[in-house]
């Protein structure tokens, strides 16, 4: 690692206050061709960065405000020692560019976020309109204009902790001023506030690492050494018993009674619920048929006798490429059409508190898990790409999983003799 240069004009802001105001800067050499320079001005003064090459020329770069009247922040105000490692910085991005890693040019943090975008969407995501939400509501707004090339451990760090510390988003209308909910004051309420600040910084780190591979990024230790925050993302389940989930299909209107009940006799989502075709329910071999899931791959959900009577019905009188359900409104269901009558049905059934849709697939998969039906079965039911995903969420749901697994993997040591000694007062 590069030695920190003293030097006695620059070293402390007592030292560079004595220095006399003028726009040529005073030059520190770092090493051949590379130097630091800071400029003394009427208010303070500015660290600039300066390599000479024989192809290249004199080639500058205005790095930060020094800290004469500030503290350093490590970002917008720098210390003699920090300017220096930020000149080092922008040397090796040069070197980049000069060997034809880099593309030159400004590239911002929204840039990368659009190219993001439009990859996700030509490798067929399913979810983009989410996904640009998450972008627009919580990372443009706060450093889509910074560029990529100046981004910092330090600032994405505080734009992290500021995401958790926000309180969470309310519905608005359209055209409107976003509301704000209360701030959570459990424990509980800061665990899905940080949880939240996680995925989204999965979303950054992905758009970001995506600017890297395509050479418009110098480096990736800024955002690689962020760490999410820990034991935020603990798995809290929330499923319906038995006598819940018949009171809450009561209490549902027609149309949204039929897609709650798919929901709860197959564990399938809302989205790839209300995408399916007549022609995706199989009576001959009992299942149904996920074309559109959200990993991009199809699956057949198996029925038991009970779902297959009930999307026999479903299907009477529709043609193959009629959707198996529709609105009683007309139409299809649309992204946010169950939320409101989900929530009054929840009202009427007395569940609190009222669950979202997706508690519906939760609890398909909780009532496997406590049947004693392996992971690998429910992952595959579900559609996870992997069996851990169950296992996060439902293991602890069956009460023999673990030792089961134990001692399958386990076996025989063969340490202890097989005999029939019993324990004193056994009985046989």
């Amino acid at each position: 690692m590069p030695r920190t240069l003293r030097d006695a004009k620059l070293d402390t802001r007592a030292a560079r206050l004595r220095l006399k105001a003028r726009r040529e800067p005073y030059w520190r050499s770092l090493s051949e061709g590379v130097a630091i320079g800071y400029r003394r001005g009427a208010k303070g003064g500015t660290w600039i960065g300066r390599h000479y090459s024989a192809e290249h020329g004199r080639r500058y770069l205005a790095l930060a405000t020094a800290d004469d009247v500030a503290d350093a922040d490590g970002v917008h105000v720098l210390s003699f020692a920090q300017a220096q490692e930020g000149v080092r910085s922008w040397l090796r991005d040069l070197a980049r560019q000069d060997a034809g890693e880099v593309e030159s040019g400004p590239y911002s943090v929204s840039d990368a976020l659009d190219d993001y975008v439009a990859d996700y969407k030509r490798r067929g995501g399913k979810a983009a309109d989410r996904l640009t939400w998450t972008i627009n509501a919580h990372i443009r707004p706060a450093l889509g204009d910074m560029l990529v090339a100046k981004l910092t451990r330090t600032r994405i760090e505080a734009w992290l902790d500021g995401v958790a510390a926000k309180a969470p988003r309310g519905r608005t209308k359209k055209g409107k001023h976003q509301k704000y909910l209360e701030m959570p004051k459990t424990e509980e309420g800061r665990r899905r506030r940080r949880s939240t600040a996680n995925r989204v910084l999965t979303v950054l780190k992905a758009a970001l690492n995506l600017a890297y591979q395509r050479r418009r990024a110098p480096s990736r230790e800024a955002w690689d050494a962020v760490k999410p925050f820990r034991e935020a993302d603990a798995a809290k389940v929330r499923y319906l018993s038995d006598d819940e989930a018949r009171r809450l299909v009561n209490a549902c209107p027609e149309d949204l009674r039929k897609l709650v009940t798919a929901a709860l006799l197959t564990g399938a989502r809302y989205g790839e619920l209300a995408a399916l075709m007549a022609a995706d329910f199989d009576a001959a071999s009992g299942t149904l048929h996920v074309s559109r899931s959200k990993g991009g791959k199809p699956r057949h959900i198996p029925l038991t006798d009970e779902g297959g009577r009930f999307f026999a019905r479903a299907a009477a009188d529709k043609n193959r490429g009629d959707l198996l359900f529709t609105r009683s409104a007309g139409g299809a269901w649309g992204r946010a059409h169950q939320f409101r009558p989900l929530k009054q049905a929840c009202a009427a059934a007395k569940i609190k508190p009222w669950i979202g849709f997706h508690a519906l697939r939760h609890t398909y998969a909780s009532r496997l898990a406590m049947k004693g039906v392996s992971m690998a079965v429910i992952a595959a039911a579900l559609g996870h790409a992997d069996q851990r995903i169950s296992e996060r969420f439902y293991a602890h749901m069956a009460p023999s999983y673990i030792a089961d697994t134990v001692r399958t993997a386990l076996g025989t040591t063969g340490l202890v003799p097989v005999d029939n000694v019993m324990p004193f007062g056994a009985t046989r």
